[in-house]
């Protein structure tokens, strides 16, 4: 499955077929729709599972959820892209902006549809333990579990594309293809071929040699021609002094080798063409990482100042709450109060 099919489940396509999803980003193969249905599909899947979210409270409640979460996922997107891509730019890599955007909306497809995966888990402790401070740890580990999954799909699209040099600069790649031009292989390169036709070997002037006696009855080849002697023995035709088997070779000047005759390198015993250490990451991954970070911290914020979406079933109904503390002392509270 290399291409992108119509379908309506493209988390099938990213799950399956993940090569084709980076090849096809690398490419910037109609990037434009492939964006729009994994935008779509998690904006479906957010609003579903926000709804369980805000079911704790009240309907009300489950329907702003449903409309605040999808909405806390696009507005991080969009504080948090233009930073990755300036990351890029800076350090040299070839990134567009669909293809940074296409990359970030793999990892909140794969997030989104595995946090409504979990929707059945999360409604089940809602009905038979309707305790708030257990069902708001239950889903703040869900949705960690489930971005650390999608994070993950992030690094590994970006690693294709390293793999395919979007990541390296500019000055190292161009260094590297001029390497390798250098050191092509020797197969590569035809022979010269000189104008004039190879002239033909010198005559090789033969002595003969000394009539050697067989025993009697023993026809040595060319003894027919030859002719046989008188006793018996039959003399052995004239041989040439070159050995049995090696043509005759004209002379060459000291240091000239004759064509044909010098050593044979194989392919296996060149040595490697090395285009950069394997083992060195490039900056953009480095800034990946602290880019992930920075997508987090924003991330929680916007969630903390976006609350409530589960509703505390103590106070009234309330679209937003004043902002006080932050989200990370809110969790530890939670756990104390436990």
């Amino acid at each position: 499955m290399s291409g992108d099919r119509p379908s309506p489940l493209v988390i099938e396509r990213i799950l399956r077929d993940r090569a084709g999803i980076w090849q096809q980003i690398v490419a910037e193969g109609d990037l434009n729709a492939l964006t729009g249905r994994m935008l779509a599909s998690s904006a479906i899947a957010l609003a579903c599972y926000g709804a369980v979210l805000g079911a704790f409270h009240s309907p009300l409640m489950a329907l702003t959820s449903a409309l605040k979460l999808p909405l806390l996922f696009l507005v991080t997107l969009a504080i948090c892209l233009p930073t990755l891509y300036l990351f890029n730019l800076v350090f040299g890599a070839r990134l567009s902006v669909r293809q940074s955007l296409a990359l970030v909306m793999v990892a909140i497809t794969v997030t989104s549809m595995l946090a409504v995966a979990f929707a059945p888990i999360s409604l089940f402790f809602l009905i038979t333990a309707p305790d708030y401070g257990f069902f708001k740890l239950l889903n703040v580990a869900i949705l960690t579990l489930s971005a650390l999954v999608g994070l993950r799909f992030l690094t590994g699209g970006m690693q294709v594309l390293n793999d395919h040099g979007l990541l390296a600069p500019e000055a190292t790649r161009t260094q590297a293809d001029a390497y390798a031009q250098v050191n092509v292989p020797a197969q590569a390169v035809p022979a010269a071929v000189p104008a004039d036709p190879a002239p033909t070997a010198a005559p090789v002037t033969v002595q003969a040699a000394e009539p050697v006696a067989v025993p009697a009855g023993a026809v040595p080849a060319g003894a027919a021609a030859a002719g046989s002697t008188s006793n018996g023995a039959a003399a052995t035709p004239p041989v040439p002094a070159q050995p049995s088997g090696q043509p005759a070779v004209a002379a060459f000047p000291p240091g000239m080798v004759p064509p044909g005759y010098g050593p044979v390198q194989r392919p296996w015993e060149r040595p490697p063409v090395r285009r950069g250490e394997p083992t060195q990451r490039p900056a953009s991954m480095t800034l990946l990482y602290i880019w992930i970070l920075l997508f987090g911290f924003v991330g929680t914020q916007l969630a903390w100042t976006l609350r409530p979406f589960f509703g505390d079933p103590g106070q009234d109904f309330s679209f937003f709450r004043s902002i006080d503390g932050n989200f990370y002392a809110e969790i530890l509270r939670t756990i104390a109060n436990l």
